[in-house]
């Protein structure tokens, strides 16, 4: 019997990956190349427009010429990056960390959470997490089978006519106790947020905790940007024995020391819980990068010493009042970000002319991916539509605001600045 495909014929994919529409980053990347405005500045995705700093590139390749550097490390880590990371952490927790039952290291902060999801979530167990949510939250959560159940941050009432802060943007604990139901199993949260640059208080942060142990529910919090906070910080893991036996904090070495390529994630928590998460990982990609988990532990046991973590605060404040100083000058309001490097800002006042064509992919979208779409073919500027990352049902919120990240070379900085005024002719 012949086993020659017939002409045409498909495999089918499993529903997990099939029938999904274009995301986001395809769209504008797709946009950006076909610009007439070239160069394109590229203000969109979160990574760093430099290098890391010297003393962690310098070990990266210090790393590579050890022969076990380049052979696999313990699935759970490197045990030098591990004990790095709890001996940073341990001052931050207010307890010692114990680096080989209490962290893991993973491929990046994405699948840590992935693992994570993997490691606790059956199929049919319900997880709340916050909108607006980082899109990858919400293909893990599906892959391991999970219900979302989602709650919209409240966005500030003036926001859409004057400057606010991040923090206006508020939870309604009224809303996250109407989600959980007696399936539900995790909350997700991600402070500093992205991308609306939110720190989340420390009473909001004690009620929601209150609310997991009430309902006996994991905490998956997503730090990742914890090294950039412009206000007070507080770590919900923190905040009582009760909300630290549940808590898993999730971290980016590559965040943290500007190098996203790199894949070096972690999770910090309670042994019972840490041991799941390393099972599920061993079995999605066993361990992670060698080389770059030595060069991120040399990075943990230099930066406090070489007063890295305040400079790169320091310096990302610094970036985000040079960027935000051409909103400002054009009357457009922002949301002020507390902490983290994006920075939402509203385009209500900005007409597009009502003969603009826009292709099929986004004309069928909301307001926020026209703008994108035209700032990058007219202005030559990339931007991320943030109703990507809302339900259907809340994407009004956010469809007249676009996020930038500022992590970006000052000149960078200045050349989009320059280019965003070119919108002042289409303003009213």
């Amino acid at each position: 019997m012949s086993t020659t495909p017939v002409p045409g014929e498909q495999f089918r994919p499993a529903s997990r990956v099939a029938g999904q529409k274009q995301d986001v980053w395809s769209i504008i990347n797709e946009a950006a190349t076909n610009s007439p405005t070239q160069p394109i500045i590229n203000m969109g995705q979160g990574f760093f427009g430099y290098n890391p700093p010297k003393f962690i590139t310098d070990a990266a390749k210090d790393a590579l010429d050890k022969v076990d550097c380049n052979q696999y490390s313990p699935t759970k880590g490197r045990p030098r990056l591990k004990k790095a990371i709890a001996k940073s952490y341990s001052p931050l927790f207010g307890r010692d960390i114990n680096p080989e039952t209490e962290v893991t290291i993973t491929t990046g902060a994405n699948e840590g959470m992935l693992s994570a999801f993997m490691g606790f979530i059956e199929p049919g167990d319900e997880v709340v997490i916050f909108e607006p949510f980082f899109d990858q939250y919400i293909s893990n959560i599906e892959m391991a089978g999970g219900v979302i159940r989602y709650v919209p941050l409240q966005p500030p009432k003036n926001g859409g006519t004057e400057v606010s802060s991040a923090g206006d943007w508020t939870v309604d604990m009224a809303a996250v106790e109407k989600a959980l139901s007696s399936k539900s199993k995790m909350i997700v949260l991600n402070t500093p947020h992205n991308p609306v640059g939110k720190i989340f208080s420390k009473s909001e942060l004690q009620a929601i905790g209150d609310l997991c142990v009430k309902h006996n529910l994991i905490i998956l919090s997503d730090e990742v940007y914890d090294r950039l906070p412009f206000t007070p910080f507080t770590r919900i893991a923190t905040l009582s024995p009760a909300i630290a036996a549940r808590t898993l904090t999730v971290g980016s070495a590559g965040k943290n020391f500007y190098c996203t390529g790199w894949r070096v994630g972690y999770l910090i928590g309670p042994a019972n819980l840490i041991h799941y998460v390393a099972a599920a990982h061993t079995r999605i990609c066993f361990s992670s990068v060698s080389p770059l988990q030595e060069a991120a532990a040399v990075g943990f046991e230099k930066a406090e010493e070489l007063g890295f973590w305040e400079q790169s605060r320091k310096e990302m404040m610094g970036k985000v009042e040079r960027f935000c100083a051409v909103f400002d000058e054009l009357g457009l309001p922002y949301s002020k970000p507390e902490g983290g490097y994006f920075v939402l800002a509203n385009f209500a006042r900005v007409n597009l002319p009502k003969d603009y064509e826009f292709p099929p992919q986004v004309a069928d979208r909301p307001r926020d991916y026209k703008l994108a779409w035209f700032l990058i073919m007219e202005l030559g500027l990339a931007a991320i539509p943030p109703t990507e990352f809302y339900t259907k049902e809340n994407m009004w919120m956010a469809e007249d605001w676009l996020r930038f990240a500022v992590c970006k070379e000052d000149d960078v900085l200045e050349g989009a600045k320059e280019r965003l005024r070119g919108l002042r002719k289409y303003m009213s």
